[in-house]
């Protein structure tokens, strides 16, 4: 399977947008349809759904978009470590990252650490919150950034922000045109498209809603990236709650709704985590956790 057109599809998932695709990948958005289709004929079904608005994925083209998330991943991961063997032996800082900062905030960090020069060389794996704490635990990461209610006590901690869930729909989903939004009752009754358990963002959820009274019910389809679930609320029947972060620009763009929800606010602390020591934070670590409370 060619990396790059699974490329393009994961970049249309994303933006909701062939043409966004394109610049992304540095070709044009003829080339990147022609390539897209391509795609579509070797496996065998309609992946998109194009309009004058933009482009979604249909349900099948959410679902090839998230098992190609892994490879993806892998591809990224090879080409990080032939980079670390072209640049030389040296420190490298090992972070993981809760998806949702993964994609929307360690990017503006990294960027900012990178642009004070002369740090160590960064590797960065995005995985749900246990995972995060597990690879902290083990010492395969030196810090890591979780979004899960549950703070650990066996490892150093400091918050850094707060994060919003919000529900959002499909535009041509009921909800949609609710302007006073759904009781949290009717939520947690409703079946959703949903991260797996682990996930900082569902446990967040869950905690909510049984705190309010209310017992949620099973997802409809569990997803292990936010990209694939936000095309999937985008194109299907089930609504989402995401970050307020992995949803604003879609919401603006009109192709995600968010629902209120009334009489509950969904918030959640970002917190830092790395083992404990008698040196507290990890000196490779500071200079990042520095940037970290500066921006965020």
């Amino acid at each position: 399977m060619d990396i790059a057109r699974l490329r393009l599809l994961a970049a249309v998932v994303r933006s909701g947008s062939i043409s966004s695709a394109a610049r992304e990948a540095g070709v044009t958005q003829q080339a990147a349809s022609l390539r897209l289709a391509s795609l579509e004929r070797e496996i065998g079904v309609p992946l998109l759904v194009r309009s004058s608005v933009g482009a979604h994925p249909t349900e099948i083209g959410a679902l090839v978009a998230e098992w190609a998330a892994e490879l993806l991943d892998a591809a990224e991961r090879f080409d990080a470590s032939v980079a670390s063997l072209r640049g030389g032996a040296g420190e490298t800082l090992r972070i993981a990252a809760s998806m949702t900062i993964a994609e929307h905030l360690a990017p503006h960090w990294l960027t900012s650490l990178n642009a004070a020069g002369g740090g160590p060389r960064i590797e960065l794996t995005a995985a749900n919150s246990e995972a995060v704490l597990l690879a902290v635990r083990n010492a395969s990461a030196t810090i890591g950034f979780i979004e899960t209610p549950n703070v650990p006590a066996d490892l150093a901690t400091t918050k850094f922000a707060s994060d919003e869930l919000v529900v959002v729909v499909g535009r041509t989903h009921p909800w949609a045109k609710r302007a006073r939004g759904i009781s949290a009752e009717e939520l947690a009754s409703t079946p959703l498209v949903s991260r797996e358990r682990g996930s900082g963002t569902r446990l967040a959820l869950e905690r909510a809603l049984t705190g309010a009274g209310h017992q949620p019910v099973r997802p409809a389809l569990e997803l292990s990236s936010t990209s694939a679930i936000r095309a999937t609320a985008a194109a299907g029947d089930h609504p989402a709650v995401l970050s307020i972060l992995a949803v604003r620009e879609q919401v603006a763009a009109g192709t995600l709704v968010k629902v209120p929800i009334r009489q509950l606010r969904i918030t959640r602390p970002l917190t830092a985590v790395w083992r404990r020591s008698g040196s507290g934070v990890p000196a490779s670590a500071r200079p990042l956790l520095e940037v970290v409370h500066a921006i965020s």
